[in-house]
């Protein structure tokens, strides 16, 4: 068993026992939700490092999110989708797809929850209406094949699914998609995460790579798209590629850091298209990634992601870190000097 080096950040106390799907922290404090295949979703307070709370599903957990700090939400592969009420450790059932749900946001800006499944639709919710699902269920929409990832930014949801289909939709009319695209990579896409200033989306692919999208449709909009090749390395003259499995942008700088299945985290500035920094390996796959509110903590989550199907692993692990301004900050460009 390899220890996590001191020197990567601290170790929670009381993580999962299976694969971890995702782990976000909160927008009010350094609390911390963190999905997993063990069928819970645990709370904790990551800086006092301490378990806060537990709740047991019917099946694994794919997904988590939260309202505020007083509840969140949950998505499952026994196909409900729950609310969790962490002071009172209750759990409700909002609703239910016909197969697991891969995916759960909460729109600040509507008020929804909306949920992302293998029965190929996206779902919203309204969390405020009454219990039982026919009061709470806003609208169903049917998507082009199971889906993988979501994205909001303001008013703006991307949904990536299988057969790489990228949908973007405006939240205030659902009816259909604002735009209909296709991923620019070629293989499987993993993650779709949106731009905080609302410009775009970056998407990550199963084959090593990062594609860098805008929502502007005119020419010098989509002169400004690129991808770039990531987590991967050269051994005996052989290429390894890895999935990128999680992308997450850093609040305050706008830069974003990936985590692959090769156990490394780097951090990237998308305008200058440089790396900024690579944070020493991690004992496994990196299955999940989140900065904290004001971008001073990462919470990262070592857990193997069955890429290589069942093998002896590391135990799962969420570290959390402190972030240094110089990992994430962008550096300034160095105009040369006029010669006088």
């Amino acid at each position: 068993m390899t220890a996590v080096p001191q020197s990567a950040g601290r170790e929670l106390a009381s993580p999962p026992k299976d694969g971890i799907s995702n782990l976000r922290f909160s927008n009010h404090s350094d609390h911390l939700l963190v999905s997993s295949w063990d069928k819970t979703v645990r709370l904790y307070d990551a800086s006092a490092n301490a378990l806060r709370g537990e709740f047991m599903h019917g099946g694994p957990v794919l997904d988590c999110c939260f309202h505020d700090d007083s509840s969140g939400f949950s998505a499952s592969a026994d196909n409900t989708v729950r609310r969790l009420v962490f002071n009172y450790g209750r759990e409700d059932i909002l609703g239910r797809h016909d197969a697991p749900v891969r995916c759960i946001e909460y729109s600040y800006a509507t008020g929804q929850v909306i949920t992302g499944s293998w029965d190929k639709t996206l779902k919203c919710w309204d969390p405020r209406g009454a219990s039982g699902q026919e009061r709470t269920l806003v609208g169903t929409y049917t998507q082009p094949e199971r889906v993988y990832s979501l994205s909001l930014v303001g008013n703006r949801l991307v949904v990536a699914t299988a057969g790489r289909h990228v949908n973007v939709y405006d939240l205030r009319n659902m009816s259909q998609p604002e735009q209909r695209r296709e991923s620019s990579l070629k293989y499987q896409t993993r993650c779709v995460r949106c731009y905080p200033n609302g410009t775009g989306y970056a998407l990550s692919s199963v084959e090593g790579r990062v594609a860098m999208e805008f929502f502007d449709l005119s020419e010098a909009g989509q002169s400004k798209k690129y991808a770039f090749k990531c987590h991967r390395k050269t051994e005996a003259g052989r290429d390894i590629v890895y999935p990128v499995n999680v992308i997450a942008f850093h609040p305050i700088y706008g830069t974003f850091a990936t985590g692959g299945c090769d156990g490394y985290v780097n951090v990237w500035d998308g305008n200058n298209k440089k790396r900024l920094y690579q944070y020493p390996k991690y004992p496994s796959s990196i299955a999940a990634l989140s900065f904290s509110r004001d971008g001073r903590l990462l919470a990262v989550a070592s857990s193997y992601t069955f890429e290589e199907g069942e093998k002896p692993h590391e135990p799962d692990a969420i570290i959390v870190r402190s972030v240094n301004e110089v990992e994430v900050k962008p550096k300034p460009k160095v105009l040369p000097n006029p010669t006088s």
